[in-house]
């Protein structure tokens, strides 16, 4: 067996046995790991706490010949309080960990998401700024990460400039009046959406009222789960607006 010690956010986690805790965590250098914490479930075991569903740590593992490492060890570096205290919050970093946890597969060294995942958090702890496009711009800033963005700078169908009036995620992104199928897209929103993926990412979050942003909370999550084939289970909850069939 060999030592490694990742920094890493806590995805998720699940019991196994009676004391036990199996860990799903996202690394900065080693990618997606499955940890044993042993003991962690039992009365002032002081680990447990440090290895909490969204903790950022350092953890040291036992690297064996099983895909399923051992915990020995972890500091935590975040518990990320704010996030905590705030159910809008929560839902939406849990939004956050939930991608992470489908797109990832186990072991696969990606630094740079793992960058993404935890300034989405910071940004989402902090008090500072307005909060609620801090997950869509990370499902936005993801799926170009992962090559799957939708086409939002001419008619997808057509190649026409505009004006640009529909987004199927289907055909692969925005469409004009001409060719138009899928939902509705406010020039607000588009507007948005590339202002996000085009530099100006912390002037839109910085923004406290930015064109079409409850279209964009809507689009980006319904892009994320048309990528991913599934629903985001994070996402189902009151404050979460409601969609409506285009």
């Amino acid at each position: 067996m060999s030592s490694v010690t990742a920094e890493g956010i806590v995805l998720r986690t699940y019991r196994l046995g009676e004391a036990d805790r199996i860990v799903v965590v996202m690394t900065e250098d080693a990618g997606k790991v499955r940890g044993v914490a042993k003991g962690v479930r039992k009365t002032g075991s002081r680990s447990g706490v440090r290895l909490e569903t969204l903790t950022h740590a350092s953890i040291q593992f036992w690297k064996g010949r099983s895909e399923l490492w051992t915990v020995s060890q972890a500091q935590s570096r975040s518990h990320f309080r704010h996030i905590r205290a705030d159910l809008d919050r929560l839902n939406a970093a849990l939004s956050l960990v939930e991608v992470i946890d489908k797109l990832t597969e186990d072991h696969h060294q990606d630094p740079a998401l793992f960058a993404m995942l935890l300034g989405a958090l910071r940004a989402l702890d902090s008090t500072d700024a307005p909060y609620q496009l801090v997950a869509p711009a990370f499902f936005l800033k993801v799926l170009a990460h992962d090559g799957a963005l939708p086409f939002l700078d001419s008619c997808v169908s057509c190649a026409s400039p505009g004006p640009l009036e529909a987004i199927d995620f289907g055909e692969g992104g925005v469409l004009c009046h001409d060719c138009r199928s899928g939902r509705p897209i406010s020039p607000g929103a588009l507007n948005t959406m590339r202002a996000i993926l085009g530099g100006q990412l912390r002037g839109v979050l910085e923004d406290p009222s930015p064109a079409g942003a409850d279209e964009v909370v809507i689009l980006a999550a319904e892009a994320m789960e048309f990528h991913l084939d599934r629903r985001l289970r994070s996402l189902r909850s009151t404050a979460y607006p409601q969609r409506e069939a285009p």
